[in-house]
């Protein structure tokens, strides 16, 4: 007999999970014991392999959201398994400083009060900002707690801290000083509510209803044939009066007399030239363009080739400024009506299309209609810097999971323009420069001074993402050589939505390979691996936003279902790079998943179930304890693998499966059935004492396998199985290394066939579970017909004893042949019933192999048909043969009994 642990306590278990009760005293008792505390010491010393994982820092502004909660789940996931697979894990978490979001958050609070930040001063406002921060800001590091992340809550980081303020101004100055950031007046998306320059990727595009308006230019009379008349058309009605040239392409036959000559343009009443430049298109509207070069990127560029001058005609809040007409002092959109009609009442609309749709860029927090204006900002060069990003994951220093969204990594790394970086904001990191009296530029890094009297500080602050592209580094300690950054860096994996590979992802990639280098000066990628997954949508697959009203708060499902059933769903949907669907009911479902696997371990402790400490004696085990084991096997096997291939969704499957299929549907109920046999002495002590040592291993490697994904339940429960001091900080399973038996998996596959049948038989009789029935099972061996008595209810015929009677006859097919299963079912069975019901299935079952059959004959089908619909089609017809013979000798006993 093997011997085994000290059996715990059982009784601290309650009869039902309530997870309420459970996860945030647990959380807390977890935190409290520093389980998730990363020790760089143990990987510099060589103790153990590094496993890190950045979290990407939530908003200073936000709160948990549905795709948080993904994202979180799938990091914890992760960096739960490392841990118990014996790395070094560090999840480091922090929060970004969310400059435009914060600012107007806390300048809305402002208004409300009938100040603003104009009004307090620079210095004032900007410690208002703190104090908002102090008091509101980060509730989403609460919720983290609720959900369950095990990040290392000792090295929680904010964008603005003073370290990563360091390694910003650090950067900053080593990237201008190598020419790779520079000041330049350029066309930039500018908001006029937020008051700041956007870059491309701040920017949402759809598609709006506008209008496209036909304008005559040059000549003020007749019907558009003179001369010099022009036809342009324009969706921005209002910039004409910024116009400083016609463009047409040089080869254009149509204007190729104009060339060179100047038109009349209308309202303002001046003399614009005709330009000839290739970027025009002759093919598009009349093949003739306007040049507004300070309000539009490609009249710019035309702007530049031609020199042509570029008056701004809006200020800052985009109001018609400076042209010297009526129109001055007009919001933009005031101003195209009015506009328009002057030129309809001078008859220079040729036409109008009216709606017009076409894409319109928006601000993405405020929603404001973005205006290209003319401006001096601070601008990254890309090229070299893109290019490195790109080289990076094309030879395989960082891979891209899933593959295939590689391609949409090049696509905007292989056509990257210019960032601009700065923002005309107060909240944020100012930029690090500093203008002389005369003209004088200098970048000033981490502890300067200013460079003397006279100088000042450049006003504006740099772009969030700039900070935040840091975040794998600059949090580690960067620019020193800390022993985080040693150990840790680069990160082993970032796990992110596909949805902001190009906002956040490039640029770390870029800075990072820019800014850190190995031992031997390589430049150092930021993470090994990127993981990306997909979003979360409704449970109909529609994308989910409040204006229709289907966005989830997670915590509400957590406050009702436990943080556990929200995180088993999410994983449960995750494949790599597609998006998910959502919906309550799943979450119900997973919450009754964990009420499952808690019923079924106090179950298993209430009947002795024991985890051993030594191996396993091969000649106690049963062919179900030894079908059970392999299984546990191949799970360990295959969830390992999965988590390694970022396959969440086919591990919480398969897990979901085992656990519910498997150890509680069937195992539970033969170790039941086997422990009950050795209570009543029928097996050996030693075969007792075995089975409870199987119930308690499986259900041991279970937990663990789990405990990722739902860690509440799984450390509850495995803590009173085990009585060891917690599940985060066990180790990961590992096979065993046993031989699998297939022979075992046979035998119960034999038993769950038989047993399925049997209660099908009854049920089709009406027969309630809880009743005894009398019956005979030839050709099964004895541990098969004791097995499927005891988890049927079937007690023995009494041999030829009189008054047994076979009302139903069961042929069942099983590996080792066919065996019959006769039932008595007298006394409960109404045979002209039952007839009815058998003709009714014999009917559907003929049918079934017709239509089968008719498919399968036809030689076309088969020829175009793919193999697994084929064979699929082919085990359909097996199965209704097999209901037909089962039905056929049915009724043939109905009738005899009837008689």
């Amino acid at each position: 007999m093997t011997s085994t642990a000290a059996h715990p306590a059982h009784d601290d278990l309650p009869k039902q999970y309530d997870p309420a009760a459970v996860e945030v005293p647990l959380y807390a008792r977890w935190q409290q014991a520093g389980y998730f505390k990363a020790d760089e010491g143990a990987v510099l010393r060589g103790e153990r392999k590094p496993f890190s994982i950045v979290l990407p820092p939530p908003n200073v502004t936000g709160n948990l959201h549905v795709g948080h909660a993904l994202d979180h789940t799938l990091m914890d996931v992760l960096t739960r398994w490392h841990r118990m697979s014996g790395d070094e894990a560090l999840w480091l978490p922090g929060m970004d400083h969310a400059g435009i979001a914060t600012q107007t958050v806390v300048e809305r609070q402002l208004a409300s009060k009938g100040s603003s930040r104009q009004e307090l001063g620079r210095e004032l406002f900007v410690q208002k900002v703190w104090d908002w921060k102090a008091e509101s800001g980060g509730a989403i590091l609460g919720q983290m707690k609720r959900l369950g992340d095990s990040v290392d809550w000792d090295r929680e980081r904010f964008t603005l801290d003073e370290g990563l303020s360091d390694a910003v101004q650090t950067i900053f100055k080593r990237m201008f000083e190598d020419g790779l950031i520079y000041r330049a007046e350029r066309i930039i998306n500018w908001c006029p509510g937020c008051l700041t320059a956007l870059s491309d990727i701040e920017v949402e595009h759809s598609d709006d209803d506008g209008e496209l308006v036909s304008i005559r230019y040059g000549s003020g009379e007749g019907d558009g044939e003179a001369d010099d008349a022009v036809v342009v058309a324009t969706t921005r009605v209002e910039t004409m009066l910024g116009d400083t040239a016609i463009a047409v392409h040089p080869d254009d036959e149509r204007y190729r007399h104009l060339i060179g000559r100047t038109v009349l343009l209308p309202i303002v009443n001046r003399q614009i030239p005709v330009v000839a430049d290739e970027h025009v298109d002759p093919q598009f509207g009349t093949g003739a363009v306007k040049v507004t070069p300070a309000h539009d990127p490609n009249d710019f560029e035309i702007g530049r080739r031609h020199g042509l001058d570029a008056p701004t005609i809006m200020n800052e809040r985009a109001e018609i400024t400076g042209t010297g007409t009526r129109f001055d002092g007009m919001d933009r959109f005031a101003a195209r009506v009015a506009i328009k009609q002057e030129l309809r009442a001078q008859g220079r609309i040729v036409a109008e299309k009216v709606p017009y749709v076409h894409a319109v860029g928006h601000c993405s927090r405020s929603d404001d209609v973005i205006e290209p204006r003319l401006s001096t900002q601070w601008f990254v060069r890309v090229e070299s810097l893109a290019k490195a990003a790109g080289d990076a994951v094309r030879d395989g220093r960082t891979t891209i999971h899933p593959p295939e969204l590689a391609a949409r990594y090049f696509d905007w790394v292989d056509n990257m323009h210019d960032w601009c970086i700065s923002r005309q904001l107060w909240w944020g990191h100012r930029i690090p420069v500093w203008y002389g009296p005369d003209g004088q530029m200098r970048a000033v890094g981490p502890g300067e001074e200013p460079p003397g009297e006279g100088w000042t500080q450049d006003p504006d602050v740099l772009d969030t993402w700039f900070s935040s592209g840091l975040w794998p580094f600059s949090t580690m300690g960067w620019p020193e050589q800390s022993d985080t950054l040693k150990a840790f860096y680069p990160t082993s994996v970032l796990v992110t939505g596909y949805d902001i590979l190009f906002f956040w992802v490039v640029r770390m990639m870029m800075f990072g390979l820019y800014a850190t280098a190995n031992e031997d000066g390589e430049p150092q990628v930021p993470f090994h691996t990127v993981a990306l997954h997909g979003l979360v949508r409704d449970q109909f697959g529609k994308k989910m936003s409040k204006s229709r009203g289907n966005t989830v708060d997670p915590l509400k499902w957590i406050d009702t279902y436990g943080a556990d059933a929200v995180r088993f769903t999410l994983a449960r949907g995750s494949n790599p790079g597609a998006d998910q669907a959502i919906a309550e009911e799943w979450v119900a479902g997973a919450g009754k998943f964990c009420s499952k696997l808690f019923n079924a371990t106090r179950f298993a402790l209430l009947n002795g179930a024991v985890v051993p400490d030594v191996a396993l004696i091969e000649a106690d085990l049963t062919p179900a304890d030894r079908w059970i084991l392999d299984r546990l096997d191949e799970m360990v096997t295959t969830t390992t693998a999965l988590l390694g291939d970022f396959q969440f969704a086919k591990a919480a499957e398969g897990l979901y499966h085992f656990a519910w299929d498997e150890v509680c549907d069937w195992y539970l109920e033969l170790a039941k059935v086997q422990i009950a046999a050795g209570e009543r002495g029928e097996d050996g002590p030693d075969r007792l004492v075995t089975t409870r040592q199987v119930l308690g291993t499986v259900l041991d490697g279970l937990l663990r396998l789990l405990h990722p994904f739902v860690p509440f339940v799984t450390d509850t429960l495995w803590t009173s199985l085990t009585g060891q001091e917690s599940l985060v900080i066990a180790a990961w399973p590992e096979s065993s290394g046993r031989t699998a038996q297939p022979a075992a998996a046979d035998w119960v596959r034999d038993v769950q066939t038989l047993s399925t049948e049997i209660r099908r038989a009854r049920a089709d009789q009406k027969v309630p579970p809880s009743r005894a029935l009398p019956a005979r099972i030839v050709g099964a061996d004895g541990g098969l017909d004791l097995t499927a008595r005891a988890l049927t209810r079937l007690t023995a015929d009494g041999g030829d004893a009189a008054g047994f009677q076979a009302t139903v006859t069961l042929p069942v097919r099983l590996s080792a042949g066919v065996v019959t299963v006769q039932l008595d079912t007298s006394g409960v069975l109404d045979v002209g019933a039952e007839i009815a019901r058998a003709t009714k299935d014999l009917a559907a079952a003929q049918k079934e192999i017709a239509d089968c059959g008719r498919k399968l004959g036809n030689a076309d089908f088969l020829a175009k048909a793919p193999e697994a619909v084929v064979g699929k089609i082919r085990a359909r017809a097996d199965k209704a043969a097999q209901d037909v013979d089962r039905l056929t000798e049915r009724l043939r006993s109905l009738r005899e009994d009837g008689r």
